[in-house]
């Protein structure tokens, strides 16, 4: 022969396959049979990523949105934000010698139309809003032309909600303050919406110089101005630069800043807040499809001892095979993780496609790397720690399998380095866990509560193959039979006890803290809780205006006290923007607070810490701070407290701490001042109103009505109004709580299936040899419901106890709120839960029941 040959062993002459590692090799070659038994593993994994990338995918793209839109949020570069008071003529200059500035001012009011009166959220604009997006309305006409003013009338333009609350069609008008405006067109929509946060009224746009003639811009009134500056051509650096120059220029305005690249850092905190907690959601349902993973696992396992006995017999040793089917698994879980994210990544592409128009805040749908590795990372490390311990069986899996050990192998206790292995990676899984945390101790907490539930549930598995291996034997054939089941080597019971009692707790919970939370919104209000609250009444009007009040509900009780805004500043000398306060109290040094004076301790109040000021003690600065949030703040009495009232800087010196109680809807506060700190400060004042016999709802609107008629500047407020705004929020949030929960209660009902179908051999064996000895299906059918309405009944009872007391967590020492258990919904979780275990364990057994006994007594 002509030329040469390679040598079949050279590296040129292997395919690329043959270069690969031998158990990779082998993994993907035992991987051309397909993934039979496995398609429960690769749902629980894929559903789990799925929720957790999905959830964080949507976070990026709202924070993506906030920080692009940022600059159209804000309506500019940088915004700098005043309450009660505008910026002086000083202040202006300094900021207009930067750029451009637009004035933007909102408030509450009342609008009055025929006898109807509506309270809204008041916006007045100047000639150049908005300098940066667009305003739709409808008719669609240029903004400045629908607010000029036209025959001594301005304009106005309404929300929507407005126009139909009083019946209104654009030329229409309503009075503002005794003076009347015309309303012009409806508002779609509006760019730096979501930088007015949530609002207890629709909104009505004016233009500024119609705000200052309603008369509506007060003394100590409560509205806040905005000036925005318009630097498009600077950079972030550039921007931080002229904001330390401002802040340097004018160091005791007040003014709040914000900038494009942190357009509203408080609904980027919620944002991170609720994300985590839909993440912990979606953790919580890969953590419930570990066990699918375990027990998908376990199944392959015993399906696989043969081949692994006859790997050992041709000299494989027992690390080598653990890691050839390590390796099968961890490919699997591969393939679940990236459908997982395809799905996930997918969701926010899906959500902006579908509720486009509907969605209040700037989506920009993106494929977040960083969101999806966080994803792959949780569901490998899932995979990996559920299945390390069956997988570790397979060591020691002997040569003798090949010829006995086929229908009860015999269980042995995995070796050191596999429960090593199951410990470092759970330590992974916990820690990524802790390190990605918005707030580290929720995470903290979820761990724990997530390691009881698997001890416990572990425990009660034990506990009931102990009873039942000790209880005495009945003499019925199906209940002797259901008693064996219980306890029998390769029982169901810790497979179907796991996964039922983590779906049942899971559901329990959600069940607790859903029904508390509609609970304390829609329960009826407190005997004493006030009926109105009327804000803005001048001083010079007050008494007058109780005197209304009095005449309109003589027997009602009427409060009354002044009210300011101010931010703190400083607590103990210490600048509030270097204070790191905990998460839950980080609200009271972010923006404005309300604060007041007084003689005496406000009703609703009680001392715990220190004394109230007497008359010659009240002329000094003393403040009176809650108890809650002093602790939160590291305050004592004796500790400083500076803030910033209408441009003017005040220290007052902590006197005493006093617990509040919120839940009566009084008027209080967390600082309340000495009558000495403002004297001489103009301001408004705050008043409620108490009917004797509760809610009046037609007595309510007819005083709202003539109030808004007789004292234009007062804004009136139903406490049953604001109410219901925030029920409408919160009722927002828990529809994609439910939905993220569905994810984790699907995957239990996933791993309830698989644990069931795992058991497929040894029932079969069981049916055929009862079968042969004349057991008749009827019977075994009736041993069967009794096995799986015990193990249901039990897990049922362990989800009851355990779901309330996960409820009562959340509940009372997370929200803050009154926790009553939920029976009727806990009971009616629990006989779904029986129900489904005793279907779905008849429905894996009534094939079984079925099949020729013939057949398999030749495999055994």
């Amino acid at each position: 022969m002509h030329g040469t040959l390679s040598r079949p062993d050279s590296p040129q002459s292997r395919p690329a396959a043959s270069r690969l590692p031998l158990t990779l090799r082998l993994a993907l070659r035992e991987l051309r049979g397909g993934l039979s038994g496995f398609r429960v593993f690769i749902a629980c994994i894929a559903l789990g990523v799925a929720a957790i990338s999905g959830v964080t995918s949507i976070a990026a793209s709202l924070s993506g949105g906030l920080g692009r839109e940022g600059r159209r949020i804000l309506g500019g570069d940088l915004t700098y934000s005043l309450v009660n008071r505008e910026a002086t003529q000083a202040e202006r200059a300094a900021l207009a010698a930067k750029g451009p500035v637009s004035e933007v001012a909102t408030l509450r009011a009342m609008a009055v139309a025929g006898e109807g009166a509506a309270l809204v959220e008041l916006k007045a604009v100047d000639a150049s809003y908005p300098a940066v997006g667009t305003v739709e309305t409808d008719p669609a006409r240029p903004l400045p032309e629908l607010l000029a003013e036209r025959d001594g009338v301005y304009g106005a333009v309404a929300d929507p909600a407005l126009l139909t609350r009083l019946d209104l069609k654009p030329g229409d008008r309503v009075t503002l303050g005794g003076v009347p405006v015309q309303i012009r067109a409806a508002l779609v929509s509006e760019p730096d919406k979501v930088a007015a946060g949530v609002g207890f009224g629709p909104r009505l746009m004016i233009a500024m110089p119609a705000l200052r003639a309603t008369g509506l811009i007060q003394p100590g009134s409560l509205n806040q101005w905005s000036y925005r500056l318009q630097l498009p051509g600077l950079d972030d650096a550039q921007l931080t630069a002229t904001d330390a120059a401002i802040q340097k220029a004018l160091p005791e305005a007040g003014f709040q800043m914000r900038g494009r690249t942190n357009a509203d850092p408080r609904f980027a905190k919620g944002i991170e807040r609720f994300t985590q907690f839909l993440t912990l959601v979606g953790l919580t349902a890969l953590i419930v499809g570990g066990v699918g993973v375990a027990n998908a696992v376990r199944a392959f396992v015993d399906g696989r001892r043969g081949a692994i006995a006859t790997l050992k017999s041709v000299g494989a040793p027992g690390s080598q095979v653990v890691g050839l089917y390590l390796v099968q698994v961890m490919l699997i879980a591969g393939l679940s993780t990236v459908l997982g994210l395809a799905l996930g990544a997918a969701l926010p592409f899906g959500l902006d496609f579908a509720l486009r128009d509907q969605l209040p805040l700037p989506l920009n749908p993106e494929i977040a790397p960083g969101r999806l590795a966080l994803a792959a990372a949780y569901g490998l490390l899932t995979a990996l720690a559920f299945a390390i311990l069956p997988l570790g069986r397979a060591h020691d899996v002997p040569v003798a399998s090949l010829f006995r050990d086929g229908v009860d192998p015999e269980r042995r206790r995995p070796r050191t380095r596999y429960l090593v292995g199951l410990a470092l990676a759970l330590l992974a899984l916990a820690g990524l866990a802790l390190v990605t945390a918005f707030d580290r101790k929720v995470a903290l907490y979820f761990m724990l509560a997530a390691g009881l539930a698997f001890g416990g549930l572990r425990l009660i598995a034990v506990g009931i193959m102990a009873l039942a291996a000790r209880l005495p034997r009945p003499r019925a054939m199906a209940p002797r039979m259901a008693l064996a089941n219980l306890h029998r080597p390769g029982a169901l019971t810790p497979a179907v006890v796991l996964s039922l009692g983590l779906g049942t707790t899971l559901l329990v919970t959600l069940g607790a803290i859903d029904a508390n939370i509609t609970r304390a919104l829609e329960s009826s209000l407190p005997g004493r809780a006030p009926s109105l609250f009327f804000l803005d009444v001048p001083s010079r009007d007050a008494e007058a205006f109780s005197a209304f009040l009095g005449s309109k509900a003589p027997d009602a009780k009427i409060e009354r006290v002044p009210m300011m805004r101010g931010r703190i500043t400083a607590l103990n000398g210490t600048p509030a923007g270097q204070i790191k306060p905990p998460e839950d109290a980080s609200w009271i040094l972010d923006g404005d607070r309300g604060i007041t004076y007084a003689e005496i301790l406000p009703e609703g109040s009680q001392i715990l810490d220190g004394t109230w000021w007497n008359a010659e003690e009240a002329r000094q600065p003393l403040v009176s701070f809650e108890s809650d949030a002093a602790r939160a703040l590291d305050l004592k009495v004796g500790s400083t407290v500076t803030v910033n009232v209408l441009g003017r800087t005040i220290t007052a010196k902590v006197a005493n701490l006093r617990k509040v109680e919120w839940r009566s809807l009084g008027i209080n506060f967390v600082m309340v001042f000495s009558p000495g700190t403002f004297r001489g400060a103009p301001h408004a004042d705050l008043a409620t109103l108490t009917l004797p016999n509760g809610p009046e709802p037609k007595l309510e609107a007819e005083i709202v009505r003539d109030a808004a008629k007789a004292f234009p500047s007062v804004t009136s407020v139903r406490v049953k109004d604001a109410l219901d705004a925030v029920n409408d929020l919160v009722h927002k949030l828990t529809l994609a709580i439910r939905g993220a929960s569905v994810v984790a209660v699907l995957t239990s009902l996933l791993v309830l299936a698989g644990a069931l179908a795992a058991g497929h051999r040894a029932r079969l064996y069981d049916a055929v040899v009862l079968k042969v000895l004349g057991a008749t299906r009827g019977r075994l059918l009736f041993a069967y419901v009794l096995e799986y309405g015990a193990l249901g009944a039990v897990t049922a009872a362990f989800g009851i106890l355990a779901g309330t007391l996960a409820g009562w967590g959340i509940v009372a020492r997370v929200m803050r709120l009154d926790f009553r258990p939920d029976p009727a919904g806990a009971l009616m979780v629990a006989g779904i839960a029986v129900a489904f275990a005793v279907i779905v364990g008849l429905a894996g057994t009534w094939r079984i029941l079925g099949q020729k006994p013939a057949p398999y007594l030749r495999q055994f």
